[in-house]
């Protein structure tokens, strides 16, 4: 399934967060900054879902998400964690690494899609092996792009 996500390389950060909520202003403030998204339009709509439930993937991973008018396409930022952070996971599995994802206001299934692709990539044993151990962001810009989003990244 090809599915068409956004992400630049200055959507990807690491973070010293330790918070869940720290997170979440972490993802909405790359938002902004690199997508000229309302930050707190992004962090209300991630709040919103975080309500419904945790997006704790597990295995370290959450996937904080939502929807907005404002795109025209899923687009990503990603944060390394300095520190696990608990995120309420199924797993109780601290997090390390979250995938912010926001979509088109009627994209469902395209944005159904997009988290199950990010799903799919954080079963990946290598791949989480290597976000891992990544140095930086450029390390993990290039991971995603030569692995996951393909030619369509940018």
């Amino acid at each position: 399934m090809d599915v068409n996500i956004t992400v630049q390389p200055e959507a990807i950060a690491l973070s010293r967060a330790e918070s869940s909520q720290q997170i979440l202003n972490h993802i909405s403030d790359l938002f902004s900054s690199v997508y000229g998204l309302d930050g707190g339009d992004v962090l209300d709509g991630m709040e919103q879902r975080e309500a419904l439930g945790s997006t704790g993937f597990g295995r370290g991973v959450a996937i904080p998400h939502c929807r907005l008018s404002s795109v025209t396409r899923p687009t990503l930022v990603v944060l390394k964690l300095e520190h696990p952070v608990d995120f309420k996971a199924a797993d109780a599995v601290p997090v390390t690494i979250a995938f912010g994802l926001v979509s088109p206001e009627n994209a469902g299934a395209t944005h159904l899609h997009a988290l199950a692709a990010i799903s799919r990539l954080m079963r990946d044993e290598n791949m989480l092996n290597a976000l891992g151990e990544a140095p930086d962001s450029e390390a993990i810009y290039a991971l995603l792009t030569n692995q996951f989003l393909g030619r369509d990244a940018a």
